[in-house]
């Protein structure tokens, strides 16, 4: 139990729950060089991979714990060759496994020891309805590929699900980007607008849409949705740039999402490894029971006790957590700080004058040159030790 407090700000006890939701990013390594990844752009340097027996020792010890829905992602997961060797397991032990993918190494024998190995569920990304833009935003050419991995898919009979992350360079696409997954026949589809992290975060200018055009494509996505019916069940995510109250990330630090990075290191979200202050345990160190009920870091940032004004005598803390700590870190260089994203934090001006520029296109705008995700450009990055926003705002 911790101790946190009512929306009245009353003390009261927060139970910690078991995890549901087990991600495992298998690999930093990855053939694409999207420039929104959500990998640390420092993740060159990053300790050695997980072996196969450890990452078979996380699945069952979070098994133990109750978790039930394990995602294979990376970087690329398909870059290891043992993937099959954890799907085998991940089935054996009651999973229900996803695996997400760029598709770039799905080849068919792989796709029917999947099958066989007991793998639920395939998310295939894409970056455009074209190929030069599909091509373009990844730095590499897939387009034909992923086309091509899209028909084993459903060859094989798994549910066709997309991903596509929507941003000022395709958002304007989105009734291609609709129309091709009707097309492919995909059952789900998730047009997931940019939240501006890592390596989005670096090219925020020149990926954050426009009000205009996030309207129009939420328009064109509500005519695609009552057309298709339940034919397609249809995801559009809004950046939370232009939303008035933050998300409720990960549903509550350390409640339902354990993630564990490639090189072992345990965090209650894609990105917590970015938070001063707090030292987050390796699986190769401790086991999961532990990182999950025991650890500093996991506890960091459970029920209230830690938030200030104006979140702690806030209403709505039940319901959004205070929103995301690394996006308040990023933004103001204080974790414990409201997320910017809600305009009842004393730092939204932050959101609001990105927004702002964001409505204006041309010349006038000052635009750094878009930086790909690439082992060069992390060992730049790396090297700088810099946050990509100037002065941090306290």
């Amino acid at each position: 139990m911790q101790e946190g407090g009512s929306a009245s700000g009353k003390p009261r006890e927060t139970k910690v729950t078991n995890p549901l939701w087990l991600n495992a990013e298998i690999t930093f390594r990855c053939p694409l060089h999207c420039v929104y990844c959500y990998n640390p752009v420092d993740y060159a340097r990053s300790g050695p991979e997980l072996t196969t027996d450890e990452w078979l020792r996380v699945l069952r010890q979070a098994r133990e714990l109750g978790a039930v829905q394990l995602g294979i992602s990376g970087g690329e997961p398909l870059m290891r060759d043992d993937v099959e060797v954890m799907i085998t397991e991940a089935h054996r032990l009651g999973y229900y496994s996803n695996l997400l993918t760029s598709g770039v190494g799905l080849t068919e024998k792989r796709i029917a020891a999947f099958k066989e190995g007991g793998l639920d569920q395939i998310q295939l990304s894409f970056q455009d309805s074209t190929r030069e833009l599909n091509d373009f935003l990844s730095s590499t050419r897939t387009f034909e590929l992923k086309s091509k991995v899209a028909k084993l898919i459903k060859q094989y009979e798994y549910p066709m699900v997309l991903n596509v992350v929507l941003h000022r360079l395709n958002i304007d696409h989105i009734q291609a980007i609709l129309d091709m997954a009707e097309a492919m026949g995909a059952e789900h589809v998730e047009l997931a607008n940019t939240q501006y992290y890592a390596w989005a975060l670096l090219n925020r200018d020149q990926l954050l849409p426009s009000s205009e055009q996030l309207r129009r494509a939420e328009e064109i996505t509500n005519q695609f949705r009552a057309r298709v019916g339940n034919k397609m069940k249809l995801y559009f995510v809004v950046p939370d740039y232009y939303a008035n109250r933050p998300k409720a990330c990960m549903n509550g630090w350390g409640s339902v999402f354990l993630n564990v990075a490639a090189d072992g290191l345990a965090l209650p979200c894609h990105e917590a490894r970015m938070l001063p202050g707090l030292t987050f345990p390796n699986v190769r160190d401790h086991d999961v029971r532990w990182i999950w009920y025991e650890s500093p870091g996991f506890n960091a940032y459970r029920g209230d006790s830690w938030m200030k004004e104006p979140c702690r005598s806030c209403p709505e803390k039940v319901k959004d957590f205070g929103g995301c700590r690394c996006q308040a870190y990023m933004l103001t260089g204080d974790a414990t700080n409201t997320d910017p994203v809600c305009d009842l934090s004393p730092n939204h001006r932050l959101i609001t004058d990105v927004v702002a520029r964001a409505q204006t296109a041309g010349p006038q705008v000052k635009v750094q040159p878009i930086v790909f995700r690439d082992d060069k450009n992390s060992r730049r990055l790396s090297e700088k030790k810099t946050q990509p926003e100037s002065a941090p705002v306290r």
